[in-house]
């Protein structure tokens, strides 16, 4: 094997590449259309904004593929569009499902209450928003860290690696508090970690990312990692932070974690089932077997 092809099957030299590389072209973008979106007159910002978080997504697919291809020697088969509504819209469905499950608990416990209807424009950013989302941390987090880790540690160390640093990146946000890091760890992390180990595809986590952050913020209108967002209604929330999640937002609250901790636990079953799971003796032992 040349030295150049060693380089490249680095797992340290690939996750620089997929996972930093993507982190860097995320903010570029992002910081591009936020100069673009500053220009815009209201009426039409919306509209704008929706574009933009679009074209992010396409570039952001188009870039890890193109690395992948470079880096690896192969087509990005976890990501290719051959099939990709058969899982990104039942993950949607369900992540949409999930959040809504959320809120009907609080609701039924009296934390939550509607007070009004809020702003079609507002949904509308919002869906811009949880594409550009969903599509860019599930390359950045699944598609490069979970899957490089995985390839050589098992599925148990990538899923707890990648859900903890997928937790770290949401620390800094406004409001974050180490429960809410963890929170994220433990529901997001996880769950989206499993959804990829049951199927060896981003489709069904980016629809599962997807719906849930679409119907927190652009139907619930609640706030989305810290992020304030105006959704079609308008509901509030009031009790104690375990419950709410304070001012990172119902993300953070108790419920929110036993909820998707319930559907990571069937999708990890699934993963076991269909012989997807692997763990640490497992892997090494598979790749210590000659090509």
């Amino acid at each position: 094997m040349s030295a150049s092809a060693r380089i490249r099957r680095n797992p340290g030299v690939r996750i620089a590449v997929l996972a930093g590389g993507g982190l860097a072209l995320l903010i570029l973008l992002q910081s591009a259309a936020s100069a673009v979106l500053r220009t815009v007159p209201g009426p039409a910002l919306a509209a704008t904004q929706l574009a933009a978080e679009l074209l992010v997504c396409l570039l952001m697919i188009l870039a890890y593929r193109a690395a992948v291809r470079a880096l690896e020697r192969r087509a990005a088969a976890e990501i290719a569009l051959g099939g990709s509504l058969r899982l990104l819209i039942p993950g949607a469905l369900l992540g949409g499902a999930l959040f809504t499950s959320v809120y009907a608990i609080l609701w039924a416990a009296g934390i939550a209450r509607v007070e009004g209807s809020g702003a079609l424009g507002g949904a509308i950013g919002a869906l811009g928003a949880a594409c550009a989302a969903a599509v860019a941390e599930e390359i950045i987090f699944r598609g490069a860290l979970y899957r490089i880790v995985a390839e050589r540690l098992g599925t148990t160390a990538a899923l707890v690696f990648s859900a903890a640093l997928f937790g770290l990146l949401h620390a800094a946000n406004h409001g974050a508090t180490v429960t809410s890091s963890v929170a994220i760890a433990l529901e997001a992390g996880v769950l989206l970690a499993a959804a990829y180990a049951a199927t060896r595809t981003l489709w069904l986590p980016i629809g599962i990312h997807f719906g849930w952050n679409f119907t927190e913020g652009g139907i619930f209108g609640a706030v989305v990692s810290g992020g304030h967002s105006r959704g079609l209604l308008k509901i509030a929330l009031a009790g104690p932070d375990l419950w709410t999640g304070g001012a990172f937002g119902p993300e953070a609250s108790l419920v929110a974690v036993l909820v998707c901790l319930v559907a990571a636990a069937l999708l990890i079953r699934r993963a076991v089932r269909r012989g997807l799971w692997r763990g640490l003796r497992q892997q090494l032992e598979l790749n210590e077997r000659p090509i």
